[in-house]
Protein backbone atom coordinates (compact mmCIF):
# COMPACT_ATOMS: atom_id res chain seq x y z
CA UNK A 1 0.00 0.00 0.00
CA UNK A 2 0.81 3.57 -0.28
CA UNK A 3 3.08 5.07 2.64
CA UNK A 4 1.40 7.69 3.67
CA UNK A 5 4.39 8.48 6.53
CA UNK A 6 6.11 9.96 3.16
CA UNK A 7 3.25 12.50 2.39
CA UNK A 8 3.42 13.17 6.06
CA UNK A 9 6.86 14.36 6.23
CA UNK A 10 6.59 16.03 2.95
CA UNK A 11 3.60 18.67 4.65
CA UNK A 12 6.47 18.81 7.52
CA UNK A 13 9.47 19.20 4.75
CA UNK A 14 7.41 22.23 3.73
CA UNK A 15 6.48 23.78 6.74
CA UNK A 16 10.07 23.50 8.31
CA UNK A 17 11.74 24.97 5.26
CA UNK A 18 11.93 28.62 4.80
CA UNK A 19 10.23 29.63 1.04
CA UNK A 20 12.18 31.70 -0.91
CA UNK A 21 9.41 34.40 -2.84
CA UNK A 22 9.28 34.41 -6.25
CA UNK A 23 8.77 37.89 -8.00
CA UNK A 24 9.84 39.00 -11.29
CA UNK A 25 9.24 35.82 -12.92
CA UNK A 26 11.54 34.54 -15.44
CA UNK A 27 13.75 37.78 -15.49
CA UNK A 28 14.00 37.38 -11.30
CA UNK A 29 15.83 33.62 -11.83
CA UNK A 30 17.10 34.78 -15.68
CA UNK A 31 20.21 34.31 -14.19
CA UNK A 32 19.46 30.43 -13.25
CA UNK A 33 18.00 29.86 -16.08
CA UNK A 34 21.14 30.56 -18.50
CA UNK A 35 23.33 29.38 -15.98
CA UNK A 36 21.63 25.87 -16.27
CA UNK A 37 21.12 26.17 -20.19
CA UNK A 38 25.07 26.90 -20.82
CA UNK A 39 25.69 23.60 -18.48
CA UNK A 40 23.30 21.21 -20.60
CA UNK A 41 25.01 22.11 -23.59
CA UNK A 42 26.87 19.11 -22.84
CA UNK A 43 23.81 17.48 -22.66
CA UNK A 44 22.48 18.38 -26.18
CA UNK A 45 25.06 16.35 -27.17
CA UNK A 46 23.42 12.94 -24.98
CA UNK A 47 20.42 13.36 -27.12
CA UNK A 48 22.32 14.16 -30.59
CA UNK A 49 24.71 10.99 -30.16
CA UNK A 50 21.63 9.12 -29.54
CA UNK A 51 19.89 9.77 -32.52
CA UNK A 52 23.14 10.26 -34.89
CA UNK A 53 24.01 6.43 -34.54
CA UNK A 54 21.05 4.92 -36.73
CA UNK A 55 21.04 7.46 -39.02
CA UNK A 56 24.41 7.54 -39.91
CA UNK A 57 24.30 3.81 -40.06
CA UNK A 58 21.22 3.87 -42.54
CA UNK A 59 23.93 5.93 -44.77
CA UNK A 60 24.83 3.84 -48.21
CA UNK A 61 28.55 5.76 -48.20
CA UNK A 62 29.26 4.69 -43.88
CA UNK A 63 28.13 1.21 -45.24
CA UNK A 64 30.25 1.09 -47.62
CA UNK A 65 33.30 2.74 -45.94
CA UNK A 66 33.67 1.05 -42.60
CA UNK A 67 32.45 -2.67 -44.24
CA UNK A 68 28.48 -2.83 -43.90
CA UNK A 69 27.98 -3.68 -46.92
CA UNK A 70 29.32 -6.31 -49.25
CA UNK A 71 30.02 -4.93 -52.65
CA UNK A 72 27.08 -5.54 -54.28
CA UNK A 73 25.54 -3.17 -51.65
CA UNK A 74 23.54 -5.73 -49.48
CA UNK A 75 23.71 -5.88 -45.73
CA UNK A 76 26.47 -7.95 -44.20
CA UNK A 77 25.19 -11.32 -42.24
CA UNK A 78 26.52 -9.72 -38.89
CA UNK A 79 25.22 -6.50 -39.90
CA UNK A 80 22.86 -6.58 -36.32
CA UNK A 81 26.03 -7.30 -34.34
CA UNK A 82 27.93 -3.79 -35.74
CA UNK A 83 24.95 -1.94 -35.61
CA UNK A 84 24.47 -2.50 -31.96
CA UNK A 85 28.19 -2.10 -30.98
CA UNK A 86 28.54 1.46 -33.13
CA UNK A 87 25.78 2.75 -31.16
CA UNK A 88 26.39 1.21 -27.77
CA UNK A 89 30.03 1.41 -27.69
CA UNK A 90 28.96 5.42 -26.96
CA UNK A 91 26.77 4.23 -23.80
CA UNK A 92 29.86 2.34 -22.42
CA UNK A 93 32.20 5.41 -22.62
CA UNK A 94 29.01 6.93 -20.93
CA UNK A 95 28.80 4.52 -18.10
CA UNK A 96 32.74 5.27 -17.33
CA UNK A 97 32.88 8.80 -17.74
CA UNK A 98 30.09 9.14 -15.30
CA UNK A 99 31.87 6.94 -12.38
CA UNK A 100 34.64 9.36 -12.99
CA UNK A 101 32.62 12.92 -12.94
CA UNK A 102 31.20 12.45 -9.41
CA UNK A 103 34.78 12.30 -7.77
CA UNK A 104 36.21 15.16 -10.06
CA UNK A 105 33.15 17.45 -9.61
CA UNK A 106 33.29 16.88 -5.65
CA UNK A 107 37.01 17.65 -5.65
CA UNK A 108 37.14 20.17 -8.20
CA UNK A 109 33.98 21.71 -8.37
CA UNK A 110 30.98 21.64 -10.97
CA UNK A 111 32.03 24.36 -13.11
CA UNK A 112 35.70 22.47 -13.58
CA UNK A 113 34.62 19.15 -13.98
CA UNK A 114 32.03 20.66 -16.87
CA UNK A 115 34.90 22.33 -18.85
CA UNK A 116 37.40 18.52 -18.14
CA UNK A 117 33.89 16.80 -19.72
CA UNK A 118 33.41 18.90 -22.64
CA UNK A 119 37.13 18.85 -23.41
CA UNK A 120 37.27 15.14 -23.11
CA UNK A 121 34.17 14.78 -25.43
CA UNK A 122 35.93 17.01 -27.69
CA UNK A 123 38.85 14.56 -28.54
CA UNK A 124 35.99 12.19 -29.13
CA UNK A 125 34.49 13.75 -31.70
CA UNK A 126 37.74 14.58 -33.69
CA UNK A 127 38.61 11.49 -33.57
CA UNK A 128 35.54 9.95 -35.07
CA UNK A 129 35.25 12.58 -37.59
CA UNK A 130 38.66 11.88 -39.05
CA UNK A 131 38.35 7.91 -39.14
CA UNK A 132 39.10 6.11 -42.18
CA UNK A 133 37.74 2.92 -43.58
CA UNK A 134 38.47 1.20 -40.08
CA UNK A 135 35.53 0.91 -37.17
CA UNK A 136 38.25 0.47 -34.47
CA UNK A 137 38.81 3.94 -34.95
CA UNK A 138 35.07 4.90 -34.88
CA UNK A 139 34.87 2.66 -32.02
CA UNK A 140 37.63 4.69 -30.21
CA UNK A 141 36.25 7.94 -31.16
CA UNK A 142 33.07 7.30 -29.67
CA UNK A 143 34.33 5.53 -26.62
CA UNK A 144 36.02 9.18 -25.51
CA UNK A 145 33.05 11.03 -26.56
CA UNK A 146 30.74 8.69 -24.60
CA UNK A 147 33.39 9.14 -21.45
CA UNK A 148 32.75 12.70 -21.76
CA UNK A 149 29.21 13.60 -21.89
CA UNK A 150 28.88 10.53 -19.25
CA UNK A 151 30.81 12.87 -16.80
CA UNK A 152 28.67 15.66 -17.82
CA UNK A 153 25.53 13.49 -17.80
CA UNK A 154 26.77 13.44 -13.60
CA UNK A 155 27.72 16.84 -13.42
CA UNK A 156 25.01 19.02 -15.29
CA UNK A 157 21.82 18.16 -13.25
CA UNK A 158 23.69 18.29 -10.06
CA UNK A 159 25.04 21.60 -10.85
CA UNK A 160 21.43 22.80 -12.53
CA UNK A 161 19.48 21.43 -9.37
CA UNK A 162 21.93 23.41 -7.13
CA UNK A 163 21.77 26.96 -8.20
CA UNK A 164 17.51 26.58 -8.91
CA UNK A 165 14.92 28.13 -6.25
CA UNK A 166 12.61 25.11 -5.31
CA UNK A 167 9.64 26.86 -7.06
CA UNK A 168 11.18 26.76 -10.51
CA UNK A 169 13.68 24.07 -9.75
CA UNK A 170 12.00 21.13 -11.75
CA UNK A 171 11.98 23.28 -14.74
CA UNK A 172 15.45 24.63 -14.30
CA UNK A 173 16.09 20.74 -14.07
CA UNK A 174 13.56 19.50 -16.64
CA UNK A 175 15.52 21.37 -19.29
CA UNK A 176 17.64 18.53 -19.57
CA UNK A 177 14.83 16.94 -21.47
CA UNK A 178 14.13 19.47 -23.45
CA UNK A 179 18.53 19.84 -24.45
CA UNK A 180 18.24 15.77 -25.25
CA UNK A 181 14.88 15.64 -27.25
CA UNK A 182 16.61 19.08 -29.39
CA UNK A 183 19.55 17.15 -29.83
CA UNK A 184 17.92 13.88 -30.75
CA UNK A 185 15.63 15.87 -33.42
CA UNK A 186 19.25 17.61 -34.95
CA UNK A 187 20.49 14.24 -35.45
CA UNK A 188 17.72 13.28 -37.44
CA UNK A 189 17.10 16.40 -39.37
CA UNK A 190 21.03 16.46 -40.50
CA UNK A 191 21.08 13.20 -40.96
CA UNK A 192 17.86 13.23 -43.55
CA UNK A 193 19.49 16.20 -45.25
CA UNK A 194 23.13 14.49 -45.90
CA UNK A 195 20.79 11.34 -47.05
CA UNK A 196 19.92 13.34 -50.44
CA UNK A 197 23.70 14.33 -50.87
CA UNK A 198 24.87 12.66 -54.44
CA UNK A 199 27.10 9.22 -53.99
CA UNK A 200 29.95 11.30 -55.48
CA UNK A 201 30.12 13.30 -52.01
CA UNK A 202 31.50 9.90 -50.66
CA UNK A 203 32.94 10.40 -46.99
CA UNK A 204 31.29 14.07 -46.53
CA UNK A 205 28.15 12.61 -46.17
CA UNK A 206 28.55 10.71 -42.88
CA UNK A 207 31.38 13.44 -41.47
CA UNK A 208 29.10 16.32 -41.65
CA UNK A 209 26.68 14.90 -39.54
CA UNK A 210 29.19 13.25 -37.23
CA UNK A 211 31.57 16.73 -36.78
CA UNK A 212 28.35 18.78 -36.34
CA UNK A 213 28.91 17.31 -32.42
CA UNK A 214 31.68 19.63 -32.31
CA UNK A 215 30.24 22.83 -32.74
CA UNK A 216 27.72 22.54 -29.33
CA UNK A 217 30.65 21.14 -27.38
CA UNK A 218 32.76 24.43 -28.58
CA UNK A 219 30.63 27.04 -28.17
CA UNK A 220 29.60 25.43 -24.23
CA UNK A 221 33.89 25.67 -24.02
CA UNK A 222 33.80 29.22 -24.69
CA UNK A 223 30.91 29.94 -22.19
CA UNK A 224 31.52 27.96 -19.53
CA UNK A 225 34.42 30.34 -17.80
CA UNK A 226 31.84 32.82 -17.29
CA UNK A 227 29.61 30.57 -14.78
CA UNK A 228 29.57 31.03 -11.06
CA UNK A 229 30.72 28.10 -8.92
CA UNK A 230 27.48 26.13 -7.41
CA UNK A 231 27.10 28.00 -4.33
CA UNK A 232 26.23 24.75 -2.46
CA UNK A 233 29.46 23.28 -3.29
CA UNK A 234 31.00 26.05 -1.66
CA UNK A 235 29.06 25.34 1.12
CA UNK A 236 30.26 21.80 1.49
CA UNK A 237 33.71 22.84 0.97
CA UNK A 238 32.92 25.50 4.26
CA UNK A 239 33.78 28.09 1.89
CA UNK A 240 30.72 29.91 3.31
CA UNK A 241 31.60 33.66 2.39
CA UNK A 242 32.01 32.61 -1.28
CA UNK A 243 29.24 30.44 -1.51
CA UNK A 244 26.50 33.76 -0.02
CA UNK A 245 27.95 35.24 -2.78
CA UNK A 246 27.75 33.13 -5.54
CA UNK A 247 23.71 32.48 -3.74
CA UNK A 248 22.99 35.79 -4.11
CA UNK A 249 24.71 37.10 -7.26
CA UNK A 250 22.20 34.01 -8.75
CA UNK A 251 19.14 35.34 -6.89
CA UNK A 252 19.94 39.06 -8.01
CA UNK A 253 19.74 39.78 -4.42
CA UNK A 254 22.18 41.57 -1.86
CA UNK A 255 23.87 39.26 0.36
CA UNK A 256 22.47 40.71 3.28
CA UNK A 257 18.67 40.04 1.84
CA UNK A 258 16.96 38.14 4.73
CA UNK A 259 16.01 35.51 1.79
CA UNK A 260 19.24 34.96 0.44
CA UNK A 261 20.59 34.57 4.31
CA UNK A 262 17.91 32.10 5.41
CA UNK A 263 18.47 29.71 1.87
CA UNK A 264 22.10 30.10 3.03
CA UNK A 265 21.37 29.22 6.61
CA UNK A 266 18.73 25.97 5.21
CA UNK A 267 21.96 25.00 3.25
CA UNK A 268 24.58 24.96 6.51
CA UNK A 269 22.19 23.48 8.67
CA UNK A 270 22.06 20.37 6.60
CA UNK A 271 25.92 20.23 5.98
CA UNK A 272 26.78 20.35 9.63
CA UNK A 273 23.61 17.98 10.27
CA UNK A 274 25.81 15.13 7.88
CA UNK A 275 28.72 15.55 8.76
CA UNK A 276 27.76 15.11 12.41
CA UNK A 277 26.15 12.13 11.89
CA UNK A 278 29.21 10.46 9.79
CA UNK A 279 31.95 12.28 11.72
CA UNK A 280 33.18 14.20 8.13
CA UNK A 281 33.04 11.34 5.56
CA UNK A 282 30.05 11.59 3.14
CA UNK A 283 30.40 8.88 1.51
CA UNK A 284 29.22 6.85 4.74
CA UNK A 285 26.04 8.53 3.98
CA UNK A 286 25.20 6.87 0.90
CA UNK A 287 24.55 3.93 3.60
CA UNK A 288 22.52 5.76 6.28
CA UNK A 289 19.16 4.38 6.41
CA UNK A 290 17.50 7.69 5.14
CA UNK A 291 19.75 7.63 2.02
CA UNK A 292 19.57 4.11 1.04
CA UNK A 293 15.81 4.18 -0.42
CA UNK A 294 16.70 7.64 -2.64
CA UNK A 295 19.89 5.59 -3.88
CA UNK A 296 17.51 2.15 -4.75
CA UNK A 297 14.71 4.96 -6.87
CA UNK A 298 17.56 6.40 -8.75
CA UNK A 299 18.46 2.84 -10.16
CA UNK A 300 14.75 1.45 -10.13
CA UNK A 301 13.34 4.28 -12.12
CA UNK A 302 16.46 4.50 -14.94
CA UNK A 303 16.09 0.75 -15.25
CA UNK A 304 12.86 1.28 -16.03
CA UNK A 305 13.05 4.38 -17.74
CA UNK A 306 15.34 2.91 -20.19
CA UNK A 307 13.01 -0.51 -20.92
CA UNK A 308 10.37 1.49 -21.19
CA UNK A 309 10.67 1.22 -25.00
CA UNK A 310 11.32 4.94 -26.32
CA UNK A 311 14.79 4.66 -26.43
CA UNK A 312 14.92 1.09 -29.09
CA UNK A 313 12.27 3.75 -31.10
CA UNK A 314 15.36 6.86 -30.99
CA UNK A 315 18.23 4.82 -31.56
CA UNK A 316 17.20 2.52 -34.14
CA UNK A 317 13.66 4.55 -35.30
CA UNK A 318 14.37 4.59 -39.40
CA UNK A 319 14.90 1.07 -38.63
CA UNK A 320 11.64 0.18 -36.47
CA UNK A 321 9.87 2.71 -39.32
CA UNK A 322 11.36 0.52 -42.22
CA UNK A 323 9.96 -2.90 -40.11
CA UNK A 324 6.56 -1.16 -40.14
CA UNK A 325 6.43 -0.98 -43.59
CA UNK A 326 8.16 2.99 -44.16
CA UNK A 327 10.68 2.37 -46.82
CA UNK A 328 12.07 4.59 -49.11
CA UNK A 329 15.96 5.92 -49.11
CA UNK A 330 14.45 8.94 -47.25
CA UNK A 331 11.17 7.79 -46.02
CA UNK A 332 12.40 6.31 -42.37
CA UNK A 333 14.49 9.36 -41.86
CA UNK A 334 11.31 11.52 -42.62
CA UNK A 335 9.55 9.93 -40.31
CA UNK A 336 12.31 9.78 -37.40
CA UNK A 337 12.49 13.68 -38.20
CA UNK A 338 8.82 14.11 -37.68
CA UNK A 339 9.29 12.41 -34.71
CA UNK A 340 11.74 14.15 -33.41
CA UNK A 341 9.80 17.63 -33.46
CA UNK A 342 6.88 16.13 -32.09
CA UNK A 343 9.29 14.95 -28.55
CA UNK A 344 10.61 19.36 -28.78
CA UNK A 345 6.67 20.28 -28.79
CA UNK A 346 5.58 17.67 -25.70
CA UNK A 347 8.22 18.08 -23.66
CA UNK A 348 8.67 21.72 -24.09
CA UNK A 349 5.37 22.34 -23.40
CA UNK A 350 4.97 20.00 -19.80
CA UNK A 351 8.48 21.61 -18.88
CA UNK A 352 7.30 25.16 -18.57
CA UNK A 353 3.65 25.10 -18.31
CA UNK A 354 3.12 21.81 -16.26
CA UNK A 355 5.79 20.56 -14.13
CA UNK A 356 5.62 23.23 -11.42
CA UNK A 357 1.39 23.12 -11.86
CA UNK A 358 1.31 19.27 -11.85
CA UNK A 359 3.97 18.07 -9.67
CA UNK A 360 6.17 15.03 -10.84
CA UNK A 361 4.13 11.77 -9.59
CA UNK A 362 0.44 12.60 -11.17
CA UNK A 363 1.81 12.79 -14.52
CA UNK A 364 4.73 10.21 -14.12
CA UNK A 365 1.49 7.74 -13.40
CA UNK A 366 -1.06 9.31 -16.01
CA UNK A 367 2.06 9.07 -18.48
CA UNK A 368 3.69 5.60 -18.06
CA UNK A 369 -0.32 3.78 -18.14
CA UNK A 370 -0.92 5.88 -21.34
CA UNK A 371 2.18 4.74 -22.95
CA UNK A 372 1.37 1.20 -22.24
CA UNK A 373 -1.91 1.47 -23.75
CA UNK A 374 -0.41 2.81 -27.37
CA UNK A 375 2.17 0.19 -26.91
CA UNK A 376 -0.02 -2.85 -26.65
CA UNK A 377 -2.19 -1.16 -29.57
CA UNK A 378 1.03 -0.78 -31.74
CA UNK A 379 1.76 -4.43 -31.04
CA UNK A 380 -1.84 -5.83 -31.81
CA UNK A 381 -2.00 -3.63 -35.33
CA UNK A 382 1.66 -5.44 -36.42
CA UNK A 383 0.60 -8.85 -35.23
CA UNK A 384 -2.77 -8.72 -37.29
CA UNK A 385 -2.00 -6.56 -39.97
CA UNK A 386 2.21 -7.10 -40.70
CA UNK A 387 3.94 -5.14 -42.97
CA UNK A 388 4.95 -6.63 -46.76
CA UNK A 389 8.60 -6.43 -47.23
CA UNK A 390 7.68 -6.28 -50.79
CA UNK A 391 5.15 -3.75 -50.52
CA UNK A 392 6.15 -0.09 -52.76
CA UNK A 393 4.27 1.76 -50.32
CA UNK A 394 3.12 1.86 -46.74
CA UNK A 395 -0.64 0.74 -46.09
CA UNK A 396 -3.23 1.83 -44.58
CA UNK A 397 -1.97 -0.50 -41.26
CA UNK A 398 1.42 0.84 -41.59
CA UNK A 399 0.79 4.14 -41.35
CA UNK A 400 -1.42 3.47 -38.35
CA UNK A 401 1.49 2.23 -36.48
CA UNK A 402 3.46 5.07 -37.51
CA UNK A 403 0.66 7.37 -35.71
CA UNK A 404 0.37 5.25 -32.45
CA UNK A 405 4.18 5.69 -32.34
CA UNK A 406 3.78 9.65 -32.96
CA UNK A 407 1.02 9.37 -29.79
CA UNK A 408 3.23 7.42 -27.49
CA UNK A 409 6.17 9.54 -27.48
CA UNK A 410 3.31 12.56 -26.08
CA UNK A 411 3.01 11.02 -22.86
CA UNK A 412 6.51 9.49 -22.96
CA UNK A 413 7.48 13.31 -22.60
CA UNK A 414 5.69 14.47 -19.73
CA UNK A 415 6.15 11.37 -17.91
CA UNK A 416 9.42 9.09 -18.14
CA UNK A 417 11.40 11.31 -20.60
CA UNK A 418 12.00 14.05 -18.19
CA UNK A 419 10.72 13.28 -14.70
CA UNK A 420 13.25 10.40 -13.56
CA UNK A 421 15.99 13.54 -14.37
CA UNK A 422 13.82 16.35 -11.97
CA UNK A 423 13.14 14.03 -9.16
CA UNK A 424 16.81 12.15 -8.90
CA UNK A 425 18.28 15.63 -9.60
CA UNK A 426 16.20 16.70 -6.31
CA UNK A 427 16.45 13.96 -3.75
CA UNK A 428 19.31 13.71 -2.94
CA UNK A 429 21.02 15.89 0.23
CA UNK A 430 23.75 18.10 -0.58
CA UNK A 431 26.49 15.91 0.55
CA UNK A 432 25.31 12.90 -1.35
CA UNK A 433 24.09 14.73 -4.41
CA UNK A 434 26.92 13.99 -6.62
CA UNK A 435 27.15 10.15 -5.68
CA UNK A 436 23.26 9.66 -6.07
CA UNK A 437 23.80 11.42 -9.72
CA UNK A 438 26.58 9.07 -10.48
CA UNK A 439 24.32 6.30 -9.51
CA UNK A 440 21.63 7.70 -11.62
CA UNK A 441 23.76 8.04 -15.29
CA UNK A 442 25.53 4.88 -14.70
CA UNK A 443 22.02 2.91 -14.67
CA UNK A 444 20.95 5.22 -17.72
CA UNK A 445 23.70 4.76 -19.66
CA UNK A 446 24.44 0.75 -18.12
CA UNK A 447 20.51 0.00 -19.16
CA UNK A 448 21.03 2.22 -22.52
CA UNK A 449 23.83 -0.19 -23.63
CA UNK A 450 22.10 -3.07 -23.19
CA UNK A 451 18.90 -1.30 -24.76
CA UNK A 452 20.98 0.02 -27.97
CA UNK A 453 22.84 -3.89 -28.35
CA UNK A 454 19.52 -5.79 -27.71
CA UNK A 455 17.53 -3.55 -30.16
CA UNK A 456 18.35 -4.98 -33.39
CA UNK A 457 18.32 -8.47 -32.04
CA UNK A 458 15.18 -7.84 -30.26
CA UNK A 459 13.57 -6.86 -33.95
CA UNK A 460 14.62 -9.62 -35.50
CA UNK A 461 13.82 -12.65 -32.13
CA UNK A 462 10.30 -11.12 -31.09
CA UNK A 463 8.56 -10.76 -34.73
CA UNK A 464 4.74 -10.29 -35.25
CA UNK A 465 4.72 -7.23 -33.22
CA UNK A 466 6.62 -8.99 -30.06
CA UNK A 467 9.23 -6.01 -29.01
CA UNK A 468 5.94 -4.26 -28.66
CA UNK A 469 4.26 -6.02 -26.45
CA UNK A 470 7.43 -6.65 -24.39
CA UNK A 471 7.55 -2.74 -23.66
CA UNK A 472 4.25 -2.55 -22.74
CA UNK A 473 4.28 -5.11 -19.83
CA UNK A 474 7.55 -3.39 -18.73
CA UNK A 475 5.65 0.00 -18.28
CA UNK A 476 2.44 -1.96 -15.85
CA UNK A 477 5.46 -2.56 -13.42
CA UNK A 478 7.06 0.79 -13.44
CA UNK A 479 3.43 1.94 -13.33
CA UNK A 480 2.50 0.02 -9.97
CA UNK A 481 6.27 0.88 -8.49
CA UNK A 482 5.89 4.07 -8.53
CA UNK A 483 2.49 4.07 -7.31
CA UNK A 484 3.17 2.53 -4.14
CA UNK A 485 6.89 3.83 -3.56
CA UNK A 486 7.19 7.33 -5.00
CA UNK A 487 6.78 10.33 -2.98
CA UNK A 488 5.99 13.88 -4.16
CA UNK A 489 8.41 16.27 -4.31
CA UNK A 490 7.61 19.44 -5.93
CA UNK A 491 7.88 22.46 -3.99
CA UNK A 492 9.91 20.65 -1.65
CA UNK A 493 13.75 22.20 -1.03
CA UNK A 494 16.74 20.37 -1.39
CA UNK A 495 17.52 20.10 2.06
CA UNK A 496 14.25 19.53 3.48
CA UNK A 497 14.13 15.99 1.32
CA UNK A 498 16.09 15.00 4.46
CA UNK A 499 13.04 15.01 6.16
CA UNK A 500 10.84 13.16 3.48
CA UNK A 501 13.16 10.34 3.62
CA UNK A 502 13.51 10.40 7.75
CA UNK A 503 17.16 11.37 7.98
CA UNK A 504 15.94 14.44 10.16
CA UNK A 505 12.59 15.15 12.09
CA UNK A 506 11.15 18.42 10.67
CA UNK A 507 11.89 19.63 14.98
CA UNK A 508 15.33 18.65 14.55
CA UNK A 509 15.44 20.88 11.26
CA UNK A 510 13.73 23.51 12.57
CA UNK A 511 16.19 23.60 15.56
CA UNK A 512 19.36 23.28 13.23
CA UNK A 513 18.10 26.07 10.50
CA UNK A 514 17.52 28.38 13.95
CA UNK A 515 20.42 28.13 15.09
CA UNK A 516 22.68 28.85 11.25
CA UNK A 517 19.95 31.65 10.66
CA UNK A 518 21.33 33.14 14.09
CA UNK A 519 24.77 32.91 12.84
CA UNK A 520 23.92 34.14 9.84
CA UNK A 521 22.04 37.62 11.70
CA UNK A 522 18.75 36.65 10.30
CA UNK A 523 15.70 35.72 11.91
CA UNK A 524 13.88 33.20 10.62
CA UNK A 525 10.19 34.02 12.49
CA UNK A 526 8.62 36.75 10.83
CA UNK A 527 11.43 37.10 8.53
CA UNK A 528 8.76 37.02 5.19
CA UNK A 529 6.88 40.16 5.92
CA UNK A 530 10.83 41.59 6.03
CA UNK A 531 11.82 40.08 3.32
CA UNK A 532 9.02 41.23 1.18
CA UNK A 533 9.49 44.91 2.25
CA UNK A 534 13.13 44.61 0.76
CA UNK A 535 12.62 43.21 -2.24
CA UNK A 536 10.09 45.61 -2.62
CA UNK A 537 12.23 48.24 -1.86
CA UNK A 538 14.99 46.93 -3.90
CA UNK A 539 12.42 46.51 -7.35
CA UNK A 540 11.72 50.16 -7.00
CA UNK A 541 14.89 51.18 -7.15
CA UNK A 542 15.80 48.92 -9.96
CA UNK A 543 13.65 50.39 -11.57
CA UNK A 544 14.37 53.99 -10.62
Amino acid sequence: MVDHKIDERRESAIESSYTYPVKGGFFQHSRAYIMAAIGFMGIFLFGYDAGLGAGVLALPTFQNEFGLADANGKPVPNLETLQGNIVSILQGGAFFGALFGAPVEDRLGRKKALMIGSVIFMIGGIIQTAAFSSLDQVYVGRFVAGFGVGAMSTVCPTYASEIAPKEIRGRITGLFQIVVVIGVAFSFWINYGVSFMDASAGAMQWRIPIGFQIVPVGIMMLLLPFLRESPRWLAIKHRDEEALTSLAWIRKASEDDPAVRLEMAEITASIKESEAATSGASWREVFRKGNRFRFLIAFVMFTLQQWSGQNSISYYAPIIFKSIGLRGPHTGLLASGIYGLVKIAATSIFIFFGVERFGRKKPLLVGIFMMSGFLWIIGAIFNTNEPDPNATSPSQASIAMAAMIYLYVIPYCFSVGPLPWVICSEIFNNRTRHYGLMITAMSQWLWNFAVSMATPHMVKKLPHGGIFFFFAAINIISFLLALFFLPETKGVSLEAMDIIFGLVTAEEREHDLAAAARGLHVEKDGSEAHTNEVRYDRDRSDKV
